[in-house]
């Protein structure tokens, strides 16, 4: 029977090696020079490699670990057996274009200043030489493109190569002599976007609609079942967010009341939302005030003692142009195997530059100063940043979970935070309004999410559930329409890791006080929450 630790590092080993994005991702820089290869051969080089895995773990007796590595065998064979219905079933690789944005993996190696710029470069030079090769590998293995994923991902290659062209030159100039390693590159990979490019206006223009970017029940619900990695089922899921949507719409409207004087009906919310909205940044200032947001979160998380602070470096910046289409803010932390001292980065989206007027007010009458608010407790303080940087600090016997974090635990701790810091009275009534209005977005993402990808749900009735039920603005129910036809599974992450984290919080033993028992769900990495409750004893 083999023993479990060295194993588990033979296998971390070789998912880092055969993925290169995966590695920079979690701070492991030895492949920095190399792109993903998504040829048939790589993709079934990497399915063989799964298939051991899987059969290796599955020999040891997993009974006999202590709880870590007991917890760390299972997280370590979901990821096995979700990469091999990924490649094997799903096949994103051969239909969504943006699988083959290499726009990320550059911009890890020039935005984040983890070795001396000659080092970045020299992985940068690697990364570069192999654009033309994997735009061709892009060519000859996408077939029926979805238009939507066209659409979006010549959006996104075009911020790549932004990215070449206007960031690439300024890092060269702190080492001028790398320049004739990388410049051929360089302009080498200009060329292969541009052509790429071109392929991909070519699939829009014709007129063909590619294949349906809905999955179907079949697929969904399994890629639903290796996302979540809970025992919930698709059905179930359904009906809580449902039961959800019925409770926090109450809330709401008594919520609303309580800021307008007027009756506890949806017209109330919408006045009271209405005149919260109208208090709002612009292009120009949602930078400086999402500045201020984390300044007061900091202090209302010191203050009330709500959970360890940690003196990581956060950085709020503009989000880069090749990321935008998809959400509005994101938070991107340093890998739990980064050695360098490294800021976060908490990004935030300005409107497309070809948006109309009435488009941007409506915009950020949802991204409003209370929202933001909102927004940033869950991105960063103490949502999104403050969790992976406790994260970063946990160690074990082996690397498992420096790769494998549950999507549901990150999402739903930052959820509850929200709801956490709106219960202590973090920005008054207003951010209670967003947070309650955020919570009828959560439970309408899973909503979406299963009816769009299952039952065919169509466009019209999903926007008059997202401005109805969830008093959305028609810009941010279209954007998110747009998410759910790009993504699938990844919207029911908040609702289903929210129910599941607040439960864990609500289980604080008797004495624990809150912050001491924050801390303690906090000192496992970001383990799927069912492991987390076996880890704490709940």
């Amino acid at each position: 029977m083999p023993e479990f630790v060295p194993l588990a590092e033979r296998i971390v080993d070789a998912l880092l090696e055969s993925n290169p994005g995966l590695a920079t991702y979690a701070g492991d820089h030895r492949f920095d020079d190399r792109l993903p290869d998504l040829s048939p051969g790589a993709v079934d080089a990497q399915v063989a490699m799964l298939r051991d895995a899987t059969d290796a773990l599955s020999g040891v007796d997993a009974d006999a670990l202590d709880p870590e590595d007991q917890v760390d065998h299972a997280i370590l064979s979901a990821m096995a057996e979700r990469g091999l219905f990924e490649l094997g079933d799903v096949r994103e690789h051969e239909w969504n274009p943006l699988e083959h944005n290499p726009g990320p993996l550059l911009h890890a190696l020039i935005s984040r200043q983890f070795a001396p710029a000659e080092e970045r470069l020299a992985g940068l030079g690697g990364r570069l030489a192999a654009i033309p090769d994997a735009l061709a590998t892009a060519r000859a293995v996408l077939r029926d493109v979805p238009r939507i994923h066209a659409e979006t991902a010549i959006g996104q290659f075009a911020g790549t190569a932004a990215l070449i062209r206007d960031e690439l030159p300024a890092l060269l100039e702190q080492e001028p002599g790398m320049r004739g390693a990388v410049e051929p590159s360089s302009a080498a990979a200009l060329k292969a976007l541009e052509e790429f490019d071109g392929w991909l206006r070519a699939r829009v223009d014709s007129g063909e609609p590619g294949r349906d970017p809905r999955l179907g029940r079949r697929l969904w619900e399994a890629r639903l079942w290796h996302t979540l990695d809970t025992e919930l089922p698709a059905a179930e899921v359904l009906s809580r967010a449902r039961a959800n949507l019925e409770r926090v719409g109450e809330s709401l409207r008594e919520a609303a009341a309580e800021l307008t004087g007027g009756p506890a009906t949806d017209e109330t919310v919408r006045r009271a939302l209405d005149s919260l909205g109208a208090q709002h940044p612009s292009d120009d200032t949602i930078l400086d005030l999402a500045k201020v947001t984390m300044a007061e979160a900091t202090e209302f998380v010191r203050e009330h003692d709500v959970v360890t602070l940690l003196d990581d470096p956060c950085v709020i910046e503009e989000m880069p142009e090749f990321a935008r289409g998809v959400a509005v803010a994101y938070c991107d932390p340093p890998g739990p195997l980064e050695t360098a001292d490294v800021p976060t980065f908490y990004c935030i989206s300005p409107t497309p530059s070809d948006w109309p007027a009435e488009r941007v007010e409506s915009f950020y009458r949802e991204y409003n100063d209370h929202m933001i608010r909102d927004l940033t407790v869950h991105e960063a303080m103490p949502g999104h940043f403050l969790q992976i940087a406790h994260a970063r600090r946990f160690r074990a016997a082996t690397r498992v979970r420096a790769l494998g974090w549950s999507g549901p635990f990150v999402e739903g701790w930052a959820v509850y935070t929200e709801e956490a810091m709106a219960d202590l009275g973090f920005g008054g009534l207003p951010v209670r309004l967003q947070q309650l209005k955020m919570q009828l977005r959560m439970s309408l993402n899973a909503i979406i999410d299963q009816l769009v990808h299952c039952d065919d749900l169509p466009e019209a009735e999903a926007m008059a559930l997202m401005t109805g039920a969830g008093f959305q603005e028609e810009g941010e129910a279209a954007g998110k329409w747009r998410r759910a036809l790009l993504t699938s599974t990844q919207l029911s992450t908040y609702f289903v890791g929210y129910t599941e984290v607040a439960a864990i919080a609500a289980a604080r033993p008797f004495g624990a006080t809150p912050k001491a028992w924050h801390d303690a769900m906090l000192a496992h990495g970001s383990p799927p929450p069912r492991h987390l409750r076996t880890l704490l004893g709940v």
